[in-house]
């Protein structure tokens, strides 16, 4: 399997359990924020991240496209560009209160440690769609003997 495909499966897994997570009482305490309006399953993942039941199927959603993704190199790194650019603009969000963007219109909360998550996820996975390389097979001339 190529590195490419490897992070489309590691991400789509991360996403799957993060999405899963998210409905989980225990591992995501109760939560209360005024400006977010869809309050079902609003909660902290492990009392760090804010989520609620739309955060959490869009985890879902991103850990499935990132398990079919993995079937190819293309499609890993689509998929790469994809969360990276998606990541970067919550990141964003997450950071603007005006306009309640901080909360995407108070439908699915980006603040708190959200921000600095979706920026480390918007990294890597810019590393995955933007930058890097083919994976080449090794010349057996040049290994070392």
């Amino acid at each position: 399997m190529s590195t490419l495909r490897r992070f489309a499966l590691i991400f789509g897994i991360v996403f799957l359990l993060a999405g899963i997570a998210g409905f989980i009482p225990g591992i995501t305490m109760p939560h209360t924020h005024p400006d977010v309006i869809v309050t079902a399953g609003l909660g902290l993942v492990v009392g760090l991240f804010p989520v609620n039941v739309l955060h959490n199927l869009a985890h879902l959603l991103f850990g499935a496209w990132g398990l079919l993704a993995a079937k190819s190199d293309s499609a890993a790194r689509i998929y790469g560009k994809t969360v990276a650019i998606a990541y970067a603009l919550l990141t964003v969000m997450g950071l603007i209160t005006q306009m309640n963007l901080h909360t995407a219109f108070g439908f699915v909360p980006l603040y708190g440690h959200d921000i600095w998550l979706h920026a480390g996820l918007a990294v890597v996975a810019a590393y995955f769609g933007f930058f890097h390389e083919r994976d080449l097979p090794i010349d057996p001339g040049l290994r070392p003997r």
